[in-house]
């Protein structure tokens, strides 16, 4: 090890103290989960992109399993694991490796293989709350290291789903747009398809793969995925099961003769997603783009002010808070708010911490029900590389 990856470690150690310093004094339970995880539950829950960066193998036992590409899911399955009812209220902490494939390559930003120091909060019954508590100690534990130049910006799946209702549109459409949602630029592209009659996934899968399935005979059309994947030598390593490949791929055939998106609906949408900038004035600019809608927004408007009011009330200097509509993450196991914390040394790709609300994960986890849950992760090599910055 050279003498200057020494002083990395040395400094990337000290720093991970220091945050979970912050964290156990908040009240949050030092805890250490698993490296190696079973691979199902993550690529079930962590969507396509990250799902095919996620390094997973197989054991002698015949068993997938996978490097955990984050610590939340790890988290959960521990929480599980301690509690009989998975609504327990509990609050944890960690600091450890992830591991993610970079295409690119790995840098000082996007490593292969990187650290994080999150915390994670379970069965909160004051959601807002929790939310800005998390925000709010994330915060604090950047600023303990000495980074005081940071902007924290807003998204709010909760609040999507709920102008989707606003629209009037149909479950079969409200879920194709909430899964096109995780990317902006396909979330615009696939908009106006839908709304001029198009598929813009349907457009991208062969039509003899599609008129071999049958919704009737799952056990056949399983068989006609399969034989597509192999003959073009496509693995199933790192992606959905083929069930669910297969369930999907249906979904797009049924869908294939469905009534174009209402045009007023597709605008009504649009307009909401261009919404973007301080988060002072967002909420009012979402109340005039709804107001008089057969459907009322008002809960989860109401959501959004008592949240930024807990977050006023927790410190948090709200004239560096942004909101945007199209902001919605790359995992999917994400339901309500989800934020960023952002350096001015490092570019928009590189957040120094990220997190939101994930109620649906336990369930996915192995619970019999959702449970309310929100946390944060830290990138300590990120945090590391401004504080750099901003020392030189």
């Amino acid at each position: 090890m050279s003498a200057e990856t020494t002083r990395e470690f040395e400094a990337l150690e000290a720093q991970a103290q220091t945050l979970m310093s912050v964290f156990t004094k908040a009240g949050y339970e030092a805890v250490a989960p698993a490296i190696i995880q079973p691979a199902d539950v993550f690529l079930d829950v962590i969507g396509e992109s990250l799902r095919a960066r996620t390094y997973v193998f197989t054991d002698p036992d015949g068993a997938e399993l996978c490097l955990r590409p984050d610590i939340t899911v790890p988290t959960c399955r521990l929480h599980l694991a301690r509690h009989v009812d998975p609504a327990t209220p509990a609050r944890y902490c960690y600091r450890g490796a992830a591991f993610r494939f970079q295409p690119q390559g790995a840098d000082a930003s996007h490593p292969r293989e990187f650290r994080q120091a999150g915390i994670e909060r379970f069965g909160d019954a004051e959601r807002e709350a929790a939310e800005a508590d998390v925000i709010a100690i994330v915060i604090k534990a950047i600023e303990k290291l000495g980074l005081k130049d940071w902007t924290l910006r807003l998204g709010d799946l909760g609040l999507f789903s709920s102008i989707l209702d606003v629209a009037g549109i149909s479950p079969r459409w409200k879920k194709r747009l909430d899964d096109a949602f995780l990317k902006p630029q396909s979330f615009r592209e696939a908009l106006k398809a839908f709304a001029s009659g198009a598929s813009a996934t349907r457009l991208s899968v062969p039509a003899a793969l599609l008129a071999s399935l049958d919704s009737a005979n799952r056990a056949a059309s399983e068989t006609a995925v399969a034989t597509y994947l192999d003959d073009n030598a496509i693995e199933l390593i790192g992606t959905r099961p083929l069930a669910d490949i297969t369930e999907h791929l249906i979904g797009i055939k049924e869908s294939g003769d469905e009534k174009p998106l209402a045009a007023d609906a597709a605008a009504l949408i649009g307009r909401y997603t261009e919404i973007s900038g301080p988060a002072r004035t967002a909420g009012a600019k979402i109340a005039e783009l709804v107001n008089g809608a057969p459907v009322g927004s008002s809960a989860a408007l109401e959501t959004y002010d008592r949240r930024l009011a807990l977050l006023a009330n927790a410190g948090i200097d709200l004239d560096r808070v942004t909101f945007s509509a199209e902001f919605g993450r790359s995992l999917e196991y994400y339901t309500g708010l989800v934020f960023e914390v952002r350096a001015k040394t490092l570019g928009p790709q590189s957040p120094l911490a990220t997190g939101g609300r994930y109620d649906g994960l336990m369930r996915a986890a192995g619970a019999d029900a959702d449970v309310a849950a929100v946390g944060a992760a830290i990138h300590t090599e990120r945090l590391l590389a401004a504080l750099q910055g901003a020392a030189s």
